[in-house]
């Protein structure tokens, strides 16, 4: 009788939901409620992500805005990885004034919604050099101490109009002596307020940009490179009042939107914990019956039968959902400006939630390919990239170190690694061939053979190897779905056991379950 009811609940528990329909007429409330969660959690990421594409532009236009206000001579696009370059001591000091005078006039001559912040703020000037030293190149005498000092000064918004901001303008701070700069480091900041959220029925944001300008001359090369960096941070408005009922009712319905899907979500997560706590309980039953009839341990394989998955998926994505949904309601609300944060979650979460449709998919023998190839060729796979990883390496130390000073995309380590990864997809071949500098005649020898090796090495064998792994799975898989799957001491147990004690007969059935 035990073991009738074991092989029971065993055949019942490996059932697709529609199969338990028809055996025990239990309603598949997780399918439903999965399919249900997919349209509300892709809706609510859409809304998010129409609400953050608002943020993200308003940031970058204020940056583009700010170079083109305090970067003398800005052309619109940058040179680099910094803005613009300057050559020579003249457009050093007009840069650096130019940047002055812009902050002083800034509302008379912006477009935008901005201004100073009031509580302790200002324009900040700090220069870092070498201190004092002397330096003949022509007789090739150099005399410095290689310590460094830093040297600054600050003029408050409502004092450069005055004669204190003019003292300081003409005192011995803007003497400098340029071959022991190190750097001009220009910070101020502003504040702003995005109004186009107003256009889509959302409550405007509060913006703080601490925009920080970097003259830099640490090469001493005659080339002083400028670099504009802005840090955008949002924050609460403290006083704000909307008038207009439309934008308040709209914001009132996303927020019971977001609060529908956490309940969701939240009965979604309580279904799937339990569903594995019953399975612990019944994998548990089953290795102490194994164990006492057989006097034998259960396999590992047959152990993992009973954890599925796709309900630790399922866990993770509503545990992630209910946390993104709480931040983005108190972000609607303006109570928080997490917004990075928010977005990680929502679309790891619908990212999640979209591969657990692969399950109700692998119920179908079609379909189920793609998952069984995948869980057959993992373990190979990941043992072939370990080795090939090792070369990989390999590769990438040695063409940072050796063709570094010749070619920008071998500059650092993470540029090596994503151009090597560019050469394996066969991508910017001939760019990557062609920008190979040629002062040194040994160097652009040892590039050659570097990039044809690489290239043949890892296209022609090493993703051949990987491609074939993947298919040799395929082909398992294949065979195994047409002469049957290898059976395990868990599938015997249940070989001969019918549906006994499950009702047969084909009466009506929820419309999801004939599809």
């Amino acid at each position: 009788l035990n073991e009738t009811a074991l092989k029971e609940d065993l055949k019942f528990y490996f059932m697709n939901p529609c199969e338990k329909y028809r055996a025990r007429r239990q309603i598949p409330w997780k399918l439903a409620l999965q399919i249900l969660k997919i349209l509300m959690v892709t809706t609510q990421l859409i809304f998010f992500g129409l609400s953050n594409q608002l943020v993200v532009s308003f940031k970058e236009e204020n940056t583009i805005a700010f170079k083109h206000l305090f970067l003398k001579g800005y052309s619109g696009v940058d040179e680099d990885d910094y803005s613009c370059s300057i050559y020579t001591q003249q457009h050093a000091y007009d840069s650096i004034f130019y940047v002055i005078n812009q902050y002083k006039e800034l509302k008379n001559i912006s477009l935008g919604t901005l201004g100073y912040e009031h509580e302790g703020s200002g324009l900040k000037i700090c220069k870092q050099q070498y201190k004092k030293g002397t330096m003949l190149p022509s007789s090739d005498t150099l005399n410095i101490d290689v310590s460094t000092e830093t040297e600054c000064i600050f003029f408050k918004p409502q004092e450069l109009a005055g004669k204190k901001a003019e003292l300081k303008l003409n005192s011995s701070f803007f003497n400098l002596e340029f071959y022991r700069l190190i750097q001009v480091e220009i910070s101020f900041k502003l504040k702003g307020i995005a109004l186009q959220t107003i256009h889509a029925r959302e409550l405007p944001d509060c913006y703080a940009f601490q925009n920080t300008i970097t003259f830099n001359n640490r090469a001493h090369s005659g080339k002083i490179k400028i670099y504009f960096d802005s840090d955008t941070d949002i924050q609460e408005c403290k006083d704000w009042h909307i008038f207009g009922s439309v934008l308040q009712k709209n914001t009132q319905y996303i927020l019971a939107f977001d609060g529908f899907v956490i309940l969701s979500c939240f009965a979604s997560l309580i279904l799937c914990t339990r569903s594995i706590v019953l399975a612990l309980k019944l994998q548990k039953r089953f290795v102490n019956y194994f164990l006492e009839k057989y006097k034998r341990h259960v396999c590992h394989a047959d152990r993992l039968e009973f954890i599925n998955g796709w309900y630790v998926l399922v866990i993770i994505s509503d545990v992630m959902t209910i946390i993104g949904s709480i931040l983005k309601m108190e972000i609607k609300a303006k109570n928080l400006t997490s917004y990075d944060v928010c977005s990680i979650l929502l679309g790891t979460s619908t990212l999640l939630v979209w591969v657990g449709v692969i399950r109700y998919l692998g119920y179908f023998q079609t379909y189920n390919v793609l998952i069984l190839t995948m869980q057959a060729s993992l373990p190979k796979v990941l043992r072939f990239c370990c080795c090939a990883g090792m070369i990989y390496l390999g590769y990438t130390f040695c063409g940072w170190i050796v063709l570094g000073p010749y070619h920008e995309k071998f500059e650092d380590l993470n540029t090596v690694a994503e151009c090597l990864f560019s050469l394996v997809n066969g991508d910017d071949m001939f760019a990557t061939f062609a920008q190979i500098q040629q002062k040194s005649t040994l160097v652009w020898v040892f590039s050659r053979l570097y990039l044809y090796s690489f290239i043949s090495l890892f296209i022609y064998m090493i993703l051949s190897l990987f491609i074939a792994l993947i298919t040799d799975s395929y082909d398992t898989i294949k065979k195994y779905q047409q002469s049957g799957f290898p059976v395990t001491d868990l599938h015997e147990f249940l070989k001969d056991h019918g549906s006994v004690g499950y009702r047969k007969e084909q009466t009506s059935m929820p419309f999801i379950c004939c599809c």
